[in-house]
């Protein structure tokens, strides 16, 4: 798999339901998440359910498409911004459905790919759009960080080995 991206936006929310956040840059660590954030501190929405979302990624180019109103909701424009869809990162040029498993790099943290994310009821309610429809099967990925470190807007985002 060849390809090349660079990480757009960094958000973190310091409890569920709350504001998102744009940082410049972030401190990612190993097994917990991103300093801050709500996941790290294990207050988020769904920390309690076992899964692995120390960090989640979306692509910029599914919200654009969303603008559109391209499928699978063609037609319904939905327009939401960076800070709206309450994912940590957002990507420009990076196939998040095909990195389940895999290994990437945003600057020089190592993230690997859990599951991938589906939408959820409680963010069309949180943002009083309707948002559940457009994301199926685009709404980011899930994933655990194997190599913490601080990332940055604007860093690469380059694929590993599995």
């Amino acid at each position: 798999m060849s390809w090349s991206g660079r990480l757009l936006h960094i958000h973190i929310a310091e409890s569920a339901s709350f504001e998102m956040e744009e940082l410049e840059v972030a401190k990612l660590v190993a097994g917990r998440g991103i300093e801050g954030d709500r996941y790290f501190t294990g207050t988020g929405t769904y920390s309690p359910k076992p899964d692995v979302r120390e960090v989640t990624l979306i692509e910029m180019e599914v919200l654009e498409a969303m603008a559109r109103g391209d499928p699978p909701f063609p037609g319904e424009k939905v327009v939401l911004a960076p800070q709206d869809h309450r994912r940590n990162l957002t990507t420009l040029g990076v196939p998040l459905n095909h990195l389940v498993g895999k290994r990437f790099k945003v600057g020089d943290v190592v993230l690997k790919g859990g599951r991938l994310n589906f939408p959820c009821k409680y963010i069309e309610e949180l943002l009083g759009l309707p948002v559940y429809t457009p994301l199926v099967n685009r709404s980011g990925l899930n994933c655990s960080i194997e190599v913490g470190g601080m990332i940055r807007k604007g860093d690469p985002i380059v694929p590993l080995g599995s």
